[in-house]
């Protein structure tokens, strides 16, 4: 059920991660006064309402602290968290609207894959220890379109797998710098893209590399390669996720959880098409 449970929450992940791609949710923020990353920060924070910078920096974990603490402090003087959360639900469902079609969004089938999410969803609704960012998530209103209730549930269902994540990195000793170097071993995203992305300068980059050589999770190499004991970790670390993040699934049973992949499916794939066209290269 363990592989089932990943199955399912990777063949619905696009439902989520779109909203960070989509041109709908960069013009929302945009238009409240916000850059891209205050946006990003700010849309996946709000539910915290207006804390300190430390404690969304705290939930980011492999983001470099100093990016996440000036784009948060300049999103909170620029708009309010309720007004980025509109502004986010409004940019999913217009997306959603645009990529999927008005039939597709209307129809029986979207219904059906809502009504099995939000169920798994909300199986583990009092599971909050330890899950700051799903909890916050967990606190915020369902909305009542089937389309956005699907958006809503997956989203809340990538939280709780978030932070479960963080929980095995830091099990596994290591900083957010080092998670982000070893997720770039296992080669399904280039380093040069995730340094950049989470706002790392080189040397930091080269640093940690070194620290992790040292430690025997990375080998010599020019290319980001694991020694056998690295690899071994970071299947641990995998499988330890995996393992914090299954119960959702497993509440619906294996053959609903097929169900809702077959469900989904075709809109994950349109959505990935439209703006994440990296999911389906790797993929292939």
């Amino acid at each position: 059920m363990i592989k089932t449970a990943r199955d399912t929450w990777r063949t619905l992940e696009p439902i989520h991660g779109m909203i960070y791609f989509a041109p709908e949710a960069t013009e929302a923020y945009k238009a409240l006064g916000l850059s891209y990353h205050a946006g990003y920060f700010a849309s996946r924070s709000a539910g915290f309402g207006t804390v300190p910078a430390s404690v969304v920096t705290a939930t980011f974990y492999n983001f470099n602290p100093r990016l996440v603490t000036d784009s948060i402090t300049t999103a909170w003087a620029t708009t309010d968290p309720a007004s980025v959360l509109a502004a986010r639900r409004t940019a999913a469902d217009q997306t959603l609207r645009r990529v999927l079609g008005h039939d597709a969004v209307e129809s029986p089938e979207i219904a059906r894959a809502a009504t099995l999410l939000r169920e798994a969803a909300e199986t583990v609704a009092d599971d909050v220890t330890g899950r700051p960012l799903y909890a916050a998530h967990a606190a915020l209103p369902w909305p009542d379109e089937p389309h956005l209730v699907l958006w809503h549930a997956q989203t809340l269902l990538r939280e709780y797998r978030g932070d479960a994540h963080v929980a095995a990195l830091l099990t596994a000793g290591l900083s957010g710098i080092e998670a982000l170097i070893t997720h770039a071993a296992t080669g399904t995203v280039s380093a040069e893209t995730l340094r950049t992305t989470r706002g790392w300068a080189e040397v930091d980059w080269h640093n940690a590399v070194d620290g992790l050589r040292e430690r025997d999770w990375l080998t010599d190499a020019p290319e980001l390669t694991f020694t056998a004991a690295g690899q071994a970790r970071r299947a641990e670390i995998e499988r330890v996720t995996d393992e914090n993040s299954a119960k959702p699934y497993v509440s619906l049973g294996e053959s609903r959880c097929l169900e809702l992949q077959s469900l989904a499916k075709p809109y994950s794939r349109a959505l990935a098409e439209a703006l994440m066209p990296w999911l389906l290269a790797r993929k292939s």
